[in-house]
């Protein structure tokens, strides 16, 4: 893994190596959490590439891991340990979990670390950060930590940069560099061979040699651990690793081997210079003219198509990618003899100096005659590979989208729809974006095939193009009608869709009904309790109920409407009620619910009322006409009543199902019944007092009759 792959990933510095160790001589590998959310492949490929840099002896001593986990969350840190497992499972001796000033859940860390701990395989503390000392030396330690080690992240991965890029240019090129002198201590064909294939290295020696000792003079310096500028020095650290993990002398080995070879590349290219010879240019300008303007010009002279579909344009192209390879041998061998001429003619005798520019012209002209039409041909199959690509692509969307036309409509809800809606417009705005495409490539594709030359000089070469033109305007005319019959259906299926839209809002309107009908009996079952102080607060909560009954009545008709409704709009899509069938059953038993519910309810308000009605005809006596009699039958109907509604309190409301439910808490009902019983005994403390007054009229009545008499 190459760091400039991962680069941007790299200056997250989600992990890091800062070159410190533990008292093992193990590597510290920190991994510092911040408060915004961690991206785990982001780490995974972070600790893959910094595992991959320490040496297999280094490794063997294991690492010592320290999660700061002060600015993140406990189940991050919990998942960056478990991830550990994966990653590095051999390696880790130590986890140190670094924790904040205010820790998390303590019990759930203890128990989910001591649960794992036989499966992770290495151990894991918790440990704060002034106390990370205990296992780590402060030196080794860097400075977030409280510890005194230097370690620059960005410094340290552009130096990385540095050393990964002169490494795989340095071997590449002494790859190049190699196979080139191998190559010309074979024979002569081979020599002549290495001289059109492998004149020049990719990359330029001097460059590499001149940035291998700028890197071996820094690596000098600093040692890649920064033990000589990091501490006190001032300067910046380099690099975590020490010379188990990047050693100068691999950067030493590289830059001998590349001199080396570099000497004897320049001796072969010095070698190669002498082997030029006048005689050899004529025989291969000769070579060169023959060939492009016999068997080249004939290879394009039968290449006129542009397929009808992707595969047949890709033959073609293949089929010209051959011509080219071909020509591009040729060519090659031009660019060496224009050169070896230009040469020749500025150091040649004044004899040789008209034959050369002659064969040079000639060369010239036969090259960049073949060349162009080359450049022609390949702009033309490419326009046509465009133009397939596009009518295929197009074509796949209308199968696309008349696929989704076709299939039925299943949704779950409105949004559901809306959603389809919405992906169906899309498809259609796409199909028609497509469309748009294909036309403005198909007319570019028969503008060029309109400019189309001839393949020779002074003579007009007739080509037949209608075959192409009536294909390229078939398709076009194709797409174009299947479109149309797409957007036909796309306006159907628009109409459906959106009384679908209806049908599921009439369906949930009507749920939500249920729902309110519910609430409503609720609230009448735990908050409409009270029954009165008196016959005017009877009356008056008696009205309220009746209001209350009135809302209940109106929410039942509007939920039969909506599913009226619903069943009228499936019929109308062909379509079976879904959630119609369910609700008008919940519909009905939560309104013969309320409405036993509601009559218990007024007949105890009624009852009440006639309670406090007749209790105050008894008690609206005043004081000084105690004496005044009240009818026994009035006493006895408050006592019927009052007795009758406190029974009436003990009983439940018996739903049609056999279910019970009692108006609100117990202590609720204890209230009421206990506000009957005083006003129940007031009037049984009159009727006690009437009784005595009545006693005392008839012992006067008594006493009175003897004086009569």
């Amino acid at each position: 893994m190459e760091a400039f792959k991962i680069l941007p990933v790299l200056k997250k510095k989600l992990a890091f190596l800062s070159g410190g160790k533990d008292r093992r001589s193990g590597l510290i590998l920190t991994i510092p959490l911040c408060t915004e959310q961690t991206s785990m492949e982001e780490l995974s490929a972070t600790l893959d590439y910094l595992l991959s840099i320490p040496s297999e002896k280094c490794k063997a001593r294991g690492f010592t891991v320290i999660v700061d986990g002060r600015k993140s969350q406990w189940n991050i840190v919990k998942t960056v340990v478990l991830m550990l497992q994966n990653v590095i499972p051999a390696e880790v001796s130590l986890v140190c979990v670094v924790k904040p000033d205010e820790f998390w859940d303590k019990k759930v860390t203890h128990f989910c670390f001591w649960k794992e701990k036989d499966r992770l395989g290495f151990e894991v503390i918790l440990v704060s950060a002034n106390k990370l000392t205990r296992y780590i030396e402060p030196c080794q330690l860097t400075d977030e930590f409280g510890g005194s080690l230097v370690y620059d992240h960005l410094d340290w991965l552009n130096k990385r940069l540095v050393f990964e890029k002169f490494t795989k240019e340095s071997t590449s090129l002494l790859d190049e560099l190699t196979v080139i002198n191998e190559n010309e201590k074979g024979s002569q064909a081979e020599k002549d061979r290495s001289s059109e294939s492998n004149s020049l290295p990719s990359f330029d020696p001097e460059t590499v040699l001149q940035t291998g000792h700028e890197l071996l003079s820094e690596l000098q310096q600093r040692r890649f651990n920064g033990s000589e500028g990091g501490g006190g020095g001032g300067g910046t650290t380099w690099s975590p690793m020490d010379d188990e993990l990047l050693a100068q002398p691999q950067v030493m080995k590289l830059l001998d081997s590349l001199r080396e070879q570099y000497t004897k590349y320049q001796e072969v290219c010095r070698q190669r210079s002498k082997r030029s010879q006048l005689e050899e240019i004529q025989t291969k300008v000769m070579q060169v003219v023959n060939w492009l303007e016999g068997p080249g010009t004939e290879q394009l002279r039968t290449q006129w198509g542009i397929g009808d579909s992707i595969r047949a344009s890709q033959a073609l192209q293949q089929k010209h990618e051959e011509i080219e390879s071909q020509h591009s041998e040729w060519f090659a061998v031009y660019v060496e003899l224009n050169q070896q001429i230009a040469a020749l003619l500025s150091a040649g005798d004044e004899e040789d100096l008209m034959e050369l520019k002659g064969l040079q012209q000639q060369l010239s002209d036969v090259c960049y005659r073949q060349a162009s039409q080359l450049e022609f041909r390949q702009n033309v199959l490419q326009s046509a590979h465009e133009f397939h690509m596009t009518a295929q692509d197009l074509s796949q969307q209308l199968d696309g989208l008349l696929g989704m036309l076709c299939a039925d409509v299943a949704p779950a809800d409105g949004a559901a729809i809306q959603q389809t809606l919405k992906h169906l417009e899309e498809k259609l705005k796409s199909v028609e974006g497509a469309l748009q495409s294909l036309r403005e490539k198909g007319q570019a594709l028969l503008d060029q095939m309109s400019t189309q030359t001839s393949f020779s000089y002074g003579k007009d070469v007739n080509i037949e193009n209608k075959d192409n033109i009536d294909h390229i305007h078939g398709v076009m005319e194709d797409m174009q009608l299947r479109k149309q019959r797409c957007e036909d259906m796309v306006d159907v299926r628009r109409l459906k869709m959106l009384q679908m839209v209806q049908l599921f809002k009439c369906e949930e309107d009507a749920s939500q009904a249920v729902e309110w009908l519910g609430e409503l009996l609720d609230a009448l079952l735990k908050t409409h309790i009270r029954l009165g102080d008196d016959s005017q607060e009877t009356k008056v909560l008696l009205e309220k109920h009746k209001k209350f009954v009135d809302v209940a009545q109106s929410t039942y008709d509007y939920g039969r409407q909506l599913l009226q409704a619903t069943v009228v709009l499936c019929q109308s899509l062909r379509c079976t009620t879904r959630s119609s069938g369910d609700t008008l059953p919940r519909l009905n038993r939560v309104w013969k619910q309320f409405t036993v519910t509601s009559d218990e309810r007024q007949h105890r308000l009624e009852m009440a009322g006639a309670f406090h009605t007749a209790a105050e005809k008894i008690l609206r006596e005043s004081p000084e006409l105690a004496e005044l009699m009240v009818d026994v039958e009035a006493y006895e109907e408050v006592e019927t009543v009052g007795k009758g509604l406190l029974d009436r309190l003990t009983v439940p409301v018996i739903f049609p199902d056999g279910s019970e439910q009692f108006f609100g808490s117990p202590g609720d009902m204890a209230s009421s019944a206990e506000s009957i019983r005083e006003r129940m005994k007031l009037v049984e403390e009159k009727r006690f007092l009437q009784e005595e007054a009545q006693q005392r009229l008839d012992e006067e009545a008594l006493e009175a009759e003897p004086r009569e008499s």
